[in-house]
């Protein structure tokens, strides 16, 4: 009644056939149950995906390399850990900070520098991430998002396969159905070398690069993390870690 659709109607959708759905009703839906932003956008991903896709929409392959002048913008953030990630959860680039943090998934051979990996497959994790809980499932719900939005890419649905084969954690989470964005908020994380330090991130869409995401940590000045950070900034300088080539699954196939 709230939508203004007929229960028979309704039925159909919760059943998963939306094809056909126009956006009207989909934003009447949304609200009479009141979606959150990802929720409502999760609805249209699903819907759209249900529908027919015309010949000249397929997507473009996604970008494994960076250009070099996305690089330079990473390297020009001298204060602050930043690093590039994709929907699949691969630390695409970094710069120097970025680098001396992201450490522990960046040289773990076992984690191929993806932080989904590193969290649900690396015992390591736990300590790194003090709120491990939230960690996973906002990781999760990030990749469901990144699922609806492209159900065909095979190389998401590679790495949400093996999660869900090796992990108890990840298989009980993905099950649940929640979606979320990853765009900002706090991050408490636990550095071996340097220990407690405590952000607020920030998530930037990258142009031409619709799959991938700058994330930015900042700190106050002159706060316990930026002197913590300056240390590890001068320990680290001679040797930064860098990601390894980007090797989602099955990247070797392609």
């Amino acid at each position: 009644m709230l939508a203004g659709v007929s229960t028979d109607y309704y039925v159909r959708m919760e059943r998963g056939n939306l094809a056909g759905v126009s956006a009207e009703i989909l934003s009447a839906v949304a609200g009479a149950l009141r979606l959150g932003e990802a929720e409502t956008q999760h609805l249209r991903d699903l819907a759209r995906a249900a529908g027919p896709v015309p010949l000249r929409q397929h997507r473009r392959p996604t970008e494994t390399r960076v250009r070099p002048s996305l690089q330079w913008l990473l390297d020009s953030i001298t204060h602050a850990p930043a690093w590039i990630m994709d929907n699949r959860k691969n630390i695409i680039a970094v710069n120097a900070l970025g680098g001396a943090l992201a450490a522990p998934m960046l040289e773990d051979p076992s984690t191929q520098a993806n932080s989904a990996r590193f969290i649900f497959l690396s015992p390591a994790s736990r300590t790194y991430f003090p709120d491990w809980d939230q960690a996973a499932d906002s990781t999760v719900a990030s990749m469901r998002v990144a699922a609806g939005r492209n159900p065909h890419d095979k190389a998401l649905t590679d790495i949400i396969g093996e999660l869900v084969t090796r992990s108890d954690t990840f298989r009980l989470r993905w099950a649940r159905h929640d979606v979320r964005f990853h765009h900002a908020g706090p991050k408490r994380i636990v550095h071996p070398v340097v220990g407690d330090l405590e952000f607020v991130y920030e998530g930037l869409d990258v142009p031409g690069a619709p799959d991938w995401t700058m994330y930015v940590y900042t700190c106050a000045e002159n706060s316990p993390t930026a002197q913590r950070m300056r240390l590890l900034g001068s320990l680290t300088a001679a040797d930064p870690p860098v990601p390894r080539a980007p090797i989602p699954l099955g990247a070797a196939k392609h």
